[in-house]
């Protein structure tokens, strides 16, 4: 399946899962304020329906976009019904588990069996027209009008891998009609093909094909109005993705290891800056009493800057508390012989240049907090691989370790709540970070800002 077909039929499975989603609440709600029900169960009258028909803002747009940051619109279209089950039962959970996170921050009661049936009802009612779509799909007038006829142009060889993965892939969407080889046969042989088979498309591998034959084909279905797909698997990758855009109105190939753009890049965006602005709001008096302590304790000043590593290398000054003496950077080259991080990063245990306050600072992180100034400017974001010094980045003695500089740097990252400084081996810490990108989705950075909180909060591996 071709990716804007991809899309469109996720896009119409989100607008119906939303749909359900907000059908399953107000049957819940309708249980629930049922006179019977009330009577046989001994139950409190419930509020009118009215006071919570405003949790569909949240609840519309909210279901499915858990439901996609699940995987649930990218497994196979005839996948077990146990995965899609697992897959539902979870995000049908963290909905409701938000939904009771809304109703306690704006101080609503609702009856909690009300949250309870919708978390059973939204579950059947999705899971029900999972099963009535493959219903209608595995028909016969489905698989006759969804089917697609193609015929496989390349090498023997090309045109055998290419059957083989349509086969173990396509679970019966796709139908080979016949296969042509550009270097044996001729473009005309093609044409005939296009009228005996009437096919939708046609594939062409033109890895040992010439370029005038292959523009010539592509002609030819154009001319037919047949659509051609050109596999562009030219180059070997190893992580990159292959997407297709325009650039000046010229066709591009992209080959791109960062996450892609999508509305959940949106969101991480606008999590950061709401996040970052109420946490320096809750954190204010924490703050100021930091500063103070750190300004009667040790001469110097407050915050201490320095130039860090951004997105893509771009240098920026990152903001935090001074834990250690005011010459410490000249100190750091008599301390070299004492580094336990192997590789360009510095760390060391009783480190003798920090502070005696600055050691209570850093056991719970208290001196990064002034980054949440860098997350509302937009040079970090709260998850993402720690930023470090400019001058460590340019020692990197592995430039695969810079691709950990193709996103933002963030507060907090896999390093942080797998040991932090336990970590000896910079590699180890370049994985994590490499790990964190090649997986990244918005509910992987919910999950890494959940468990960095009692890290936080304990001072687990901290220096």
């Amino acid at each position: 399946m071709l990716r804007r077909d991809k899309l469109i039929r996720m896009q119409i499975h989100e607008l119906l899962d939303a749909c359900l989603f907000a059908v399953a609440f107000w049957i819940a709600y309708v249980l629930r304020s049922n006179e019977q029900m009330i009577q046989w169960f001994r139950m409190d009258e419930v509020s009118p329906f009215e006071k919570y028909v405003w949790l569909y803002l949240v609840l519309i747009p909210a279901a499915p976009m858990v439901l996609e940051a699940q995987g649930f619109y990218n497994r196979p279209l005839f996948c077990s019904r146990l995965s899609t089950a697992w897959l539902l039962l979870k995000g049908c959970f963290i909905v409701s588990l938000g939904l009771v996170i809304s109703l306690f921050v704006f101080k609503v009661d609702i009856a909690r069996w009300v949250i309870v049936w919708f978390g059973a009802l939204s579950f059947i009612l999705v899971f029900a027209k999972e099963e009535f779509m493959l219903l209608i799909l595995r028909s016969q007038v489905a698989r006759s009008q969804y089917r697609r006829r193609l015929i496989l142009v390349g090498t023997s060889e090309e045109t055998a891998r290419m059957r083989t993965d349509l086969k173990a892939k396509s679970h019966d969407a796709i139908e080979v009609a016949a296969e042509l080889n550009l270097n044996e046969q001729t473009v005309p042989r093609l044409i005939e093909m296009l009228h005996e088979y009437s096919v939708n498309s046609v594939i062409i591998s033109p890895k040992q094909a010439n370029l005038d034959q292959v523009e010539a084909a592509i002609r030819a279905c154009e001319v037919e109005g047949v659509d051609a797909w050109l596999v562009a698997d030219f180059f070997k990758t190893q992580i990159c993705r292959t997407s297709f855009d325009e650039f000046l109105d010229r066709p591009v190939l992209v080959f791109s290891s960062t996450p892609e753009a999508s509305w959940q890049g949106v969101v991480k965006q606008l999590l950061d800056f709401v996040g970052a602005l109420v946490m320096l709001l809750i954190l204010s008096p924490l703050l100021l009493a930091t500063a103070f302590l750190i300004k009667v304790t040790s001469p110097g000043p407050i915050l201490f800057r320095q130039q860090r590593s951004g997105l893509n290398g771009h240098p920026f000054t990152i903001y935090k508390f001074r834990t250690m003496v005011t010459n410490a950077e000249q100190l750091k080259h008599e301390l070299a012989a004492m580094n336990e991080m192997s590789g360009p990063v510095f760390k060391v245990t009783n480190d003798p240049r920090i502070t005696p306050i600055g050691k209570f600072l850093r056991k719970y992180s208290i001196d990064e907090f002034p980054q949440l100034l860098n997350v509302l400017r937009g040079e970090m974001s709260l998850v993402g691989p720690r930023p470090l010094p400019v001058d460590e980045v340019r020692r990197f003695n592995d430039l695969a370790h810079r691709r950990r500089l193709s996103v933002k740097p963030g507060l907090t990252c896999l390093w942080q709540i797998s040991g932090r400084n336990q970590v000896k081996d910079f590699r180890d810490w370049v994985r994590l970070d490499l790990e964190y990108i090649d997986n990244w989705s918005l509910w992987l950075d919910l999950k890494i800002l959940f468990r960095t909180v009692p890290v936080v909060l304990v001072g687990t591996g901290a220096k």
